[in-house]
Formats: C-alpha cells, sequence, structure tokens
C-alpha cells in the first residue's frame, strides 16, 4: 500500500470534507440538485446522474434483497425413505463389497421388449425407449434380469477369458449384480451395433443420447469413467440402473453421481 508523507499541519480528513462541502454548495448553487445527490451516491453503485428509486417501488427488491448473500437451497430427498440394503427396495445398492442379502433372491419381474424386468422399472423404461425413437435414436435392448444361476454361468465365463483379476472388473460374481435385482439392463444401438458392449458405444448417437437423457427417465449410467475408483467397475456406457426419477433429479441436482456416494455404502473391488 503506498503512503503519503503528511506535509499539512491539516490532517486529511478536514481537507476531504472541506473538499466535498465546496462540491456540494457549488452544486447547490449552480441549480444542479441531482449532482449533489449523485456526488453522496458515488460508493453506492448508482449511475452518474441518477437520483435512485425508492427501494419499495422497485419490483422484486424486497427478494433479491433477501437472497444477497445466501447460497440455493440444497436439494431435499428423504434417503432413508427406501433401503440401500433390501433387494426388493429400488434404491438398493449392490457392488463388489454389498451382496444382495440373500444372495439367491429373485425379484417380481414383467417383460419390456422381450427382456425380463421388475414391474416397477416398466413404465419409465417403455418412455425413455419410446423418447428415443421420437428423437429418431433406434435403442435396443441387449440384457437385463440375469438370475443367480445366469450371473454365475456369465462370470465364469469371463474368468475362463480373461483370468480372476481382468474379470472382476468387467464382470460381476453371482450375488454382486444389478441384474440380478431386475433394476438393470443393457442397451444396444443400431448405428454401429459392433459397438454394442463396447467402450466405443459411448461415441455413438445411441450411448450419446442415453448419457443425455437417462436421468429424465429414473435411469442412472451406473458406472463411468469418472465414478470407476468408487463403483469398482470399468466404464459400461451401455449399463443403466433404474432407481426412479425422485433420486436420479436429485442426485443431477447435487452432483453426485454414484449410489455408494448418496447412500454411504462402501464401493471399490472385492474385499478378500
Amino acid at each position: 500500500m503506498t503512503t503519503f508523507p503528511d506535509i499539512s499541519p491539516v490532517p486529511r480528513v478536514v481537507v476531504v470534507l472541506a473538499t466535498a462541502t465546496l462540491f456540494a454548495t457549488t452544486a447547490l448553487l449552480s441549480g444542479c440538485a441531482s449532482g449533489a445527490t449523485t456526488f453522496g451516491l458515488q460508493g453506492s453503485g448508482q449511475a452518474a446522474g441518477t437520483t435512485p428509486e425508492p427501494a419499495a417501488s422497485r419490483p422484486g427488491t424486497d427478494a433479491r434483497d433477501a437472497a444477497v448473500g445466501q447460497e440455493d437451497p440444497a436439494p431435499s430427498l428423504d434417503l432413508s425413505a427406501r433401503s440401500a440394503t433390501d433387494p426388493a427396495s429400488p434404491w438398493v445398492v449392490v457392488n463388489k463389497r454389498t451382496p444382495l442379502d440373500p444372495v439367491d433372491h429373485e425379484p417380481d419381474l414383467t417383460t419390456v421388449r422381450g427382456y425380463l424386468v421388475r414391474p416397477d422399472v416398466a413404465p419409465d423404461l417403455t418412455a425413455l425407449l419410446r423418447a428415443a425413437d421420437a428423437d429418431g435414436v433406434r435403442i435396443t435392448l441387449r440384457s437385463a434380469y440375469r438370475g443367480y444361476a445366469k450371473q454365475a454361468a456369465v462370470y465364469e465365463g469371463w474368468v475362463a477369458q480373461l483370468g480372476a483379476a481382468q474379470a472382476d472388473a468387467v464382470s460381476a460374481r453371482p450375488g454382486h449384480s444389478e441384474h440380478q435385482t431386475g433394476l438393470a439392463v443393457d442397451v444396444g444401438g443400431t448405428t454401429r451395433p459392433e459397438c454394442d458392449f463396447e467402450p466405443c458405444f459411448g461415441r455413438t448417437p445411441e450411448g450419446r443420447w442415453v448419457a443425455e437423457h437417462a436421468t429424465a427417465y429414473g435411469f442412472l449410467v451406473r458406472y463411468t469413467p469418472q465414478n470407476s475408483a468408487v463403483t469398482g467397475y470399468a466404464p459400461e456406457a451401455w449399463h443403466l440402473r433404474w432407481v426412479g426419477r425422485d433420486l436420479t433429479a436429485y442426485l443431477d441436482d447435487a452432483g453426485i453421481t454414484t449410489l455408494e456416494e448418496a447412500f454411504d455404502v462402501p464401493g471399490g473391488g472385492y474385499a478378500r
């Protein structure tokens, strides 16, 4: 900060006040009443030469003033309203650390376009597929419910192909799969069918549409590059998990991308 030597025996504050008084007096004598008003408001943000409008007469003033210094309210949802451990709950968290209990749980099921899902998933899944069709994007279903025995066979197939360590990165052990809940589906596309179940699916029109619109229909793209350390799985742009529109809206507003973080559930790799 620059300092100035005190070269006058008169205190600086007196000089400032005298200057202000002289300026105001001159303005009044010249008939520029607004000039005096302006001088008094130089530090208040008023435009030069204007007289402030009374606060009470400005529309919305009270609301704006009340909002000053306040942050937007946090999104509100009772996360205890549904269980994160009950396999029958739409918010159940299933991952490598938290298996289904019981591990051979079998949900009630219905059919959407030839694939089995839970009845509460069906309306939103149907709406999502129809919305994509209306946008000229043809999304196909490639997988949905898989029971314990089927998941065991899928997992063992990956172990035979890749070895246990690599299989754990791309496939769930039986009892640890979201597909076993009836709440998850794998989607594909018609523009580049060779990208189904492949990383390039995320760059297809279908993959981009899903990434942009899935949450509007109650679905999460569950495994992304950004959250793989938490979920424990490699990215899967095709894997959608239904949790309902109220929860996806909450997660979007809160900037939360995983169920583990939302419900404070352990994630990551298998506990060995």
